[in-house]
Parts: structure tokens; C-alpha cells; sequence
């Protein structure tokens, strides 16, 4: 049994199939090995979200430059990072030279590699981090594990209440019928100026949780960096 076995009996992948990777320049562009639970989903499943359209995997083949795995997301969150390790903005819980970002959730939390150690990525553990917040959690297994958790309701993250009661399912991803530049380079946002800028907007809005992506999309065109 694979890794991947839990995860597509929880949550069917798509049909018909994605369109195959080239796993031997993906791994050459971002100079580092992949992990083979991620080679798998990513295969199997295709760019796309989880869980009610909340939790977001990067992928090689993804449809905007904000989702795309060998885009420039990865390294400019790094890039963040680093500043609020140097700098004491927010604490970081890893070194940010051993965090791979690797997808995000609609509560504005981060999904991370931990890469360590750096030549055994079917080692690599799960970190999420609070969207413009101190807190972080280690998940102690490899991506298709931690989305088994979350997706089963036996993930225990008391830190972040709105990965709790997702539905299991996966939402292939669709191209925006609009061209996406590069995207800006943005430091935290709080979600409380989002969620005002929406109301005003005529955008319906929940007090907490989780913003809607389309919210969330508009507020980032109207707000550019």
C-alpha cells in the first residue's frame, strides 16, 4: 500500500486523469529531490484544492503563479520569513532555510516543508503557520498524511479551529479567464482590514474563520502591492 491509498479512498481524485509531470525537470528547476507522497498526489490528483476548496497544494502545473509549485511563491515567502527571523517581527519556528512552502489554506494559514534532513525528503514533516500570527504546528508525517488527517476529522489542531470539519473532497483547479502577472511581493495582511474592505464592497463576509477565496482575490486586485 502506498501513501496515496488513504488519501483516494477519503477523497477520490479527479476524472479523467491530470496531465502527467516531468518529474526529472521539476526537481532539476527547483534543485532539490521531492518527496514521493507529493510526486504521487500531484500525479493522481492534478492542481487543485481540498477539503471544501480551503486547503491549496502547490503544483508544477498550477493555474496562476500564486499556486505554482517551480513559481516564485515558494522562495518570496521564504524571503518573508527570513525577515521576521532576523528581524523579530514574528517568530519562525524552523530556520527559514529548511521551510519549502507548498501551499496555503483560505484562513490565510501556510503549508510547509520542514527539510530537514535535506537529502531524505520521504522525511520531511508538515509545519502551519498562523496567518500573521505567532503560532505555528508540526504535523509529524509527509503531505498525504497530514491531508488524510485533516480531511478524516482525527487531526487534533487546536490552534487552528477552521481545519477542523472540512468536507473530503478535492476541487480540480480552473484557469481565471483573466491573464495573472507575477505576483506581488506582500507582507502580512489582517484579515479584520479584508473582511472591512468587503463588507463596503457589497462582498458577504464571515466575522471569523475562513474568507472566501473570491474575497480574498478581489481585495489583492484592489489592494496591489
Amino acid at each position: 500500500m502506498s501513501d496515496l491509498d488513504p488519501l483516494t479512498r477519503l477523497c477520490p481524485p479527479p476524472q479523467p486523469p491530470p496531465a502527467p509531470v516531468d518529474w526529472g525537470r521539476v526537481e532539476a528547476e527547483l534543485d532539490m529531490r521531492l518527496p514521493e507522497d507529493y510526486k504521487q498526489l500531484a500525479s493522481v490528483y492534478g492542481p487543485g484544492s481540498y477539503g471544501g476548496d480551503h486547503i491549496s497544494i502547490y503544483h508544477p502545473h498550477g493555474v496562476t503563479l500564486f499556486v505554482n509549485l517551480t513559481g516564485p511563491m515558494p522562495s518570496r515567502i521564504r524571503e518573508h520569513l527570513q525577515r521576521d527571523h532576523d528581524q523579530g517581527t514574528n517568530p519562525v519556528a524552523y530556520d527559514p532555510h529548511h521551510l519549502f512552502a507548498i501551499g496555503g489554506t483560505e484562513g490565510g494559514q501556510k503549508l510547509f516543508w520542514i527539510t530537514e534532513p535535506e537529502n531524505a525528503p520521504d522525511a520531511w514533516r508538515i509545519a502551519v503557520s498562523e496567518d500573521k500570527g505567532p503560532r505555528w504546528f508540526t504535523f509529524d508525517g509527509n503531505l498525504s498524511t497530514f491531508l488524510v488527517a485533516v480531511l478524516s476529522g482525527r487531526s487534533d489542531i487546536p490552534q487552528f479551529l477552521d481545519l477542523r470539519g472540512l468536507p473530503a473532497d478535492f476541487t480540480p483547479a480552473v484557469a481565471p479567464p483573466f491573464e495573472v502577472g507575477d505576483p506581488p511581493m506582500r507582507g502580512p495582511v489582517d484579515t479584520d482590514d479584508i473582511r472591512d474592505w468587503a463588507r463596503a464592497n457589497g462582498f458577504r463576509v464571515p466575522p471569523r474563520g475562513r474568507i472566501p477565496r473570491e474575497v480574498r482575490e478581489a481585495w489583492e486586485r484592489a489592494h496591489p502591492a
